[in-house]
């Protein structure tokens, strides 16, 4: 009898104990060789708000076409900034000092500098502008088995899913690293894939870059699964199994 319990104590560990295969990341990554990254800016998106800044060789000349906003206001408050940004419509349109509506259907934020550049220059408003635009509310999701989760803003135009996760502190122990779901949504069109953080294979895919308002979900690995049902997690199937071995001691005797 105490074998027996002694036995099913020794199961028990071995099933808590993550393999090593399940928990390193980019396996199969090699020092050998050069791969070349390509940056893809994301598309602007219905209710993108972003930030417009027209420059010319005569300051005042380009007045009419900034909004009001001092960069003091700008270094103490994000959120007025926010406010204070171009909010773009469901019809992907922004509403542009003196050139009116502008679409902004299918553009990243440098074709669209490109695009009211051009629109100032041909419409004789400024002679050789200097157009910079920018996305304030660029935002990520990270749900699940990570450290920190929760919604992540960031200024960068590109970052990738590994310092998406590393913002979110890095999955726990008990995160899925094989099958790593992000959904993605451009021009009203959900996106679903599933990443195996095991294998370096996604770094030449889609997903390897995040781009604005996508979700990051880490589903729980099986241990954890099993932990979370009847029994438990592993300090309450030691405490069980501890009992067990005691009953079979005071039975034995």
């Amino acid at each position: 009898m105490k074998i027996r319990v002694i036995s099913v104590l020794f199961l028990c560990m071995l099933s808590s104990c993550a393999s090593k295969k399940k928990v390193l990341y980019l396996q199969d990554a090699s020092n050998e060789g050069i791969n070349k990254v390509n940056y893809e800016s994301a598309k602007i998106q219905p209710n993108d708000i972003l930030k417009i800044t027209v420059e010319s060789l005569v300051p005042e000349a380009s007045i009419p076409y900034n909004k009001n906003i001092s960069q003091a206001q700008i270094a103490q408050n994000l959120q007025l900034l926010q406010l204070e940004g171009y909010l773009v419509s469901e019809q992907n349109t922004i509403n542009f000092p003196v050139l009116g509506k502008i679409q902004t259907s299918n553009l990243t934020t440098e074709e669209l500098q490109n695009e009211i550049r051009q629109q100032l220059v041909s419409g004789g408003h400024l002679s050789n502008p200097t157009v910079s635009v920018r996305l304030l509310n660029a935002k990520i999701t990270i749900l699940g088995e990570v450290n920190k989760p929760g919604t992540y803003n960031f200024t960068e135009q590109n970052i990738t899913l590994l310092q998406a996760l590393g913002y979110a502190g890095d999955l726990t122990i008990n995160g899925k690293r094989e099958d790593i779901l992000v959904t993605r949504e451009v021009d009203g069109v959900r996106k679903i894939t599933h990443i195996d953080l095991t294998s370096s294979s996604f770094m030449s895919g889609d997903f390897y870059f995040i781009k604005p308002n996508d979700v990051i979900i880490v589903n729980p690995n099986n241990p954890r699964v099993k932990n979370a049902g009847f029994i438990g997690n592993i300090n309450n199937v030691l405490t069980i199994a501890s009992l067990l071995l005691s009953v079979a001691i005071l039975v034995s005797r």
